[in-house]
């Protein structure tokens, strides 16, 4: 008896030894940037817009079934049910970007206007991202000969600088489309079109909520017909959507703040929704983060409106609490955004999906086409 007893004792130890050792490994294994990793070929990234808006391709997954299937943008309302709620994001993309001059050497600097934070944010004093080497109290001529201020220098390449003017109003005479830097190209007339939504509506971003890139009002309408309801929330994008996860354990990163907004409408919307059990479908993963960021007001409380400075990280072992459903584009590897969709359908289901894009010439990034992720049986 004893020496079962014994036996027994040791077989739970080496029972427990060995899911401990797994549980960590696979722990690690999730938790490291370099896992989420995929090589993404140069040829693959759209550097510009399609040539007729919504005309991309659209790869959709059920979560359910484990089917997939090559689709057209155009076509996202075959996968739509009635009492759909699906929501969008109506913020607008500000002409943030600004070429100006060193009074003192004449030099010249590119500063990127950071996103607007709430409706009482200073436009006469801001952040701007800058490019090339600034001391406080440089003097910064723009191109209409308004003269800029350098206050004070911060982290990350960022600078305060202050203006007779309202910077907001400044950027939009004489500022350019901020595009993303991997683009690797200036602006265009056509950028300033398609770098927007056709319903973009609140000015205060500095980055496109470009999984919506590709709507049209015959798509919208299209989507109304198959009895979804539509509805607009607002999260002004920042340039943190660019940067790079500079951490080893992901889970050390800090999302930057981007400021939101949701009204009484939508809210009762997404409520109602949630009480009787229809889908909630996320038009990219701002809408996500701005939903799964107020989960618990949404759920619990009985405010009118929500508003606030969204700062969450979604990654891999998240527990979606709003979003049923996501339409997102094809994302940078170790980015954020990937870990967010990462956490919605599993990184080995994504990097599946990411090959069979691939293998098919989807077009990656910003300009380029989408993926659908639901759950139906």
């Amino acid at each position: 008896m004893v020496k079962f007893f014994n036996f027994y004792t040791i077989f739970l130890i080496m029972i427990y030894n060995i899911l401990t050792y797994f549980f960590n490994f696979n722990k690690n294994t999730i938790m490291d940037i370099n896992d989420y990793n995929y090589k993404l070929n140069e040829s693959l990234i759209a550097k510009k817009p399609p040539a007729i808006r919504g005309t991309t391709k659209l790869l959709t997954y059920n979560l359910k079934t484990k089917k997939i299937f090559h689709d057209k943008y155009s076509n996202l309302d075959n996968y739509i049910k009635p009492d759909d709620l699906i929501i969008l994001n109506d913020t607008k993309v500000i002409p943030a970007r600004l070429i100006v001059t060193k009074k003192q050497s004449g030099g010249q600097r590119e500063l990127i206007l950071i996103e607007q934070h709430g409706q009482s944010d200073d436009w006469f004093a801001h952040k701007v991202l800058y490019k090339g080497k600034l001391s406080t109290a440089d003097i910064l001529i723009t191109k209409n000969n308004v003269e800029l201020k350098v206050t004070a220098l911060l982290d990350n390449g960022l600078a305060i600088i202050s203006s007779p003017i309202n910077l907001l109003e400044l950027a939009y005479e004489i500022g350019e489309v901020p595009l993303p830097p991997y683009l690797h190209r200036k602006a265009t007339n056509s950028d300033k079109d398609r770098y927007q939504t056709i319903w973009a509506k609140n000015s205060g971003s500095v980055a496109a909520p470009t999984a919506s890139l590709n709507m049209t009002p015959e798509l919208i309408d299209k989507l109304r017909q198959r009895g979804a309801d539509i509805s607009f929330i607002t999260l002004h994008v920042g340039l943190g959507t660019f940067l790079p996860i500079r951490t080893q354990k992901i889970e050390d990163h800090h999302m930057h703040k981007e400021y939101f907004e949701i009204n009484q409408e939508v809210l009762k919307k997404i409520r109602s929704a949630i009480k009787n059990n229809h889908r909630i479908i996320a038009i990219g993963t701002t809408v996500t983060r701005t939903l799964e960021y107020a989960a618990d007001e949404i759920i619990n409380n009985n405010k009118s409106a929500i508003n606030g400075e969204a700062d969450i990280f979604i990654y891999p072992g998240y527990n979606f609490k709003i979003v049923n459903a996501l339409l997102t584009n094809f994302h940078a590897p170790k980015s954020t955004v990937l870990m967010l969709v990462s956490a919605f359908c599993g990184w080995s289901v994504l990097k599946k999906l990411y090959q069979v894009a691939t293998d098919d010439n989807y077009k990656f990034l910003s300009y380029g086409d989408s993926m659908l992720l639901y759950n139906e049986a």
